[in-house]
């Protein structure tokens, strides 16, 4: 399947850092504290904004407390890197792009991202859209439409590259195509994307966009 991309815009936890057993640890430590199922919070907290996960999960709390109950859950993250990883065919895709215009998309806060970008070793764009970026995180596609603006390409030229339901809900607001990868939900999660495939490995660079290679394609 060939999809022409002007630019590709890439969520970062899950598409190309591994970084899920960090999230799954700091969230049960965060959700004993607090208070919350820690099963029902892992179940729909990947590719989220944590400020939106504590206005979802503890409603009640004052605005005091709930940037407090953030900073709790930031600094445990920020804290733990301990098999954070670049996963399989990311630094061969990227390099790959060799100038075709690229950017992060990341419900991630900007020194979580530079911790975990840090440890997978990975390159920096020059377009980056963090958390503080937006008003309303994923599934809104106000981060990809940043991204596709500050890159001066139009949205549905861009092919957005995902792991999350939230993220490939948000790429196909925005009119992107999407390809999700089954890192962290499975492929019945992910059916609104363009084409569903394991890892990066089964995508690669053409002159006009990029190649997905034995993808399935939701109907």
């Amino acid at each position: 399947m060939l999809l022409p991309a002007a630019a590709v815009l890439f969520d970062v936890d899950g598409t190309l850092i591994d970084s899920t057993p960090v999230v799954e640890r700091t969230a049960r430590v965060w959700a004993a504290e607090h208070g919350v199922d820690p099963e029902a919070f892992l179940a729909v907290a990947h590719g989220r904004r944590n400020d939106d996960l504590v206005a979802e999960f503890l409603p009640s709390l004052s605005p005091e407390r709930a940037a407090a109950a953030v900073a709790r859950m930031d600094a445990l993250e920020a804290a733990d890197t301990e098999g954070v990883t670049a996963l399989p065919g990311v630094r061969r895709l990227l390099a790959d792009l060799d100038g075709r215009p690229w950017a992060l998309v990341t419900s991630m806060d900007r020194p979580l991202l530079a911790v975990r970008r840090a440890a997978a070793g990975l390159p920096l764009p020059d377009v980056v859209v963090t958390a503080e970026d937006v008003r309303h995180g994923k599934p809104d596609p106000e981060g990809y439409l940043s991204a596709a603006r500050r890159l001066g390409v139009d949205p549905v030229a861009c092919v957005v590259v995902e792991d999350a339901p939230a993220g490939v809900r948000a790429g196909r607001s925005a009119g992107a195509r999407v390809v999700a990868l089954t890192t962290s939900h499975p492929a019945s999660a992910l059916e609104e994307a363009d084409v569903i495939v394991p890892d990066l490995t089964a995508v690669s660079v053409t002159a006009d966009g990029l190649r997905v290679a034995g993808g399935i394609r939701p109907f």
